[in-house]
């Protein structure tokens, strides 16, 4: 008997073959989505995503123009958000300073960590650390002024920590006003220089800075300058410094005996004194490379009858944030803010631009975000002090993690989006 001839179609076999490849390349593709799902999974550890966030930068680009912002980025709220802040742990930051460690020295209250900038119209882009170091690579970036810069910069060196391995960094201080931390494996120099009043002045020793008779040469900065001048990214400040009446100002050498010492209106001779800044970027910066940002005062909480508390008292022992929209204390001088205005506006109309970050208005509501008693102290207290600790609250730098990583979260998102709209 003959087996029946099993006759099959040219079209059976042909839609047969389709559906089988169809199959595999389906296959293939249904791999690579959960390779591709699997590996930005991975790449994250810590909150810091080592792939650059297309979202984010996208969110950014919608937030800023080349020349201003569309949304005001400075103009918000403060949402407590414990989910997502801090972004690194005090205890887990090599270089933190003993001058910030809050929780180190005894401060039990953390809500101090957990609050997120949120401006009105817009979102702050994440902070990504890896995002900034491809940024910082082959680059120096500078803080150059007072303590709170330093504080700023010691924030930024604590947000970039975790992303870079142990071997792969390095801080050095050699005794002199300029700090360097370096990430190696991006040859990225993020430093800090002393210069509280950003001119010479007698208090320019990072050490022992603090005299009596305060003495600016307030046409002189070639001494500080000639260390920032090949910086790519120069951050200054300049304010809590000038906060008296007058300024002893020296025209001459502090090694000449006939130089000239006058006592000069504070507010003059702190205008004097951003011209001779503003002269300096203009013949030394290079237009072409160099980003320059001022960060504007930062307040203080020295009176707490101003936030509706006692006279007498300070930002000792508060632990909630200012809720009153626009709150402004007596702590911050707006003739101040003026004058750095129309110094940037300026050199504007001569061709340099310089970023104004406006931390004023947002760190006014952080009046328990200070370290009152809660950090070193570098002199042992006196009697008095012990049985009084409003008398040594220290209520002008901040706690970290705090208000400083904001402010290096606006900083970010300049430098991030620098460049991308021109």
């Amino acid at each position: 008997m003959v087996a029946k001839k099993n006759n099959l179609s040219p079209d059976y076999i042909s839609g047969t073959l389709m559906d089988i490849r169809c199959t595999f390349h389906t296959l293939i593709a249904l791999l690579v989505a959960a390779l591709l799902v699997g590996a930005v999974y991975l790449t994250a550890e810590s909150g810091y995503l080592v792939q650059e966030d297309d979202d984010d930068q996208q969110k950014l680009n919608a937030s800023m123009t080349s020349s201003s912002t569309s949304c005001d980025l400075f103009s918000g709220k403060w949402v407590f958000d414990n989910e997502s802040y801090p972004l690194y742990k005090e205890e887990e930051c090599t270089f933190m300073s003993d001058q910030l460690a809050c929780a180190k020295f005894g401060r039990v209250d953390l809500d101090y960590q957990h609050w997120r900038w949120q401006p009105h119209q817009c979102d702050l882009p994440r902070f990504n650390a890896t995002a900034l170091l491809e940024k910082l690579r082959n680059k120096r970036l500078v803080f150059v002024g007072d303590s709170l810069n330093r504080g700023q910069w010691v924030s930024l060196v604590c947000l970039l920590d975790k992303a870079i391995p142990p071997h792969l960094k390095h801080m050095h201080n050699n005794g002199t006003s300029l700090i360097t931390f370096t990430a190696k494996e991006y040859n990225a120099r993020i430093e800090f220089y002393w210069a509280p009043l950003l001119v010479e002045s007698n208090s320019d020793d990072p050490v022992s800075h603090r005299l009596p008779d305060r003495i600016v040469r307030a046409q002189a900065i070639e001494k500080h300058g000639r260390h920032w001048t090949n910086a790519d990214i120069l951050v200054f400040n300049t304010y809590l410094w000038w906060r008296r009446p007058k300024m002893n100002v020296l025209w001459g050498s502090f090694n000449s005996s006939d130089g000239i010492y006058k006592n000069v209106e504070m507010l003059r001779s702190y205008e004097m004194a951003l011209k001779t800044w503003s002269d300096w970027l203009e013949i030394h910066v290079n237009r072409s490379k160099t980003q320059l940002y001022f960060m504007s005062m930062s307040p203080t909480h020295e009176r707490a009858e101003e936030w509706g508390k006692s006279s007498g008292q300070n930002c000792h022992t508060e632990t909630e944030i200012i809720s009153e929209e626009g709150y402004m204390g007596k702590g911050t001088d707006p003739k101040m803010m003026r004058i750095v205005e129309t110094t940037i506006e300026q050199l504007q109309n001569r061709g340099l631009n310089v970023q104004m970050i406006n931390i004023t208005q947002l760190s006014e509501y952080r009046k328990e975000g200070h370290p009152s008693i809660y950090r070193k102290q570098w002199e042992p207290l006196t009697q008095e002090q012990v049985s009084n600790p409003l008398l040594y609250a220290d209520c002008i730098h901040w706690c970290l993690p705090g208000v400083p990583d904001v402010w290096n979260e606006l900083l970010y998102a300049y430098i991030s989006n620098y460049g991308t709209n021109s």
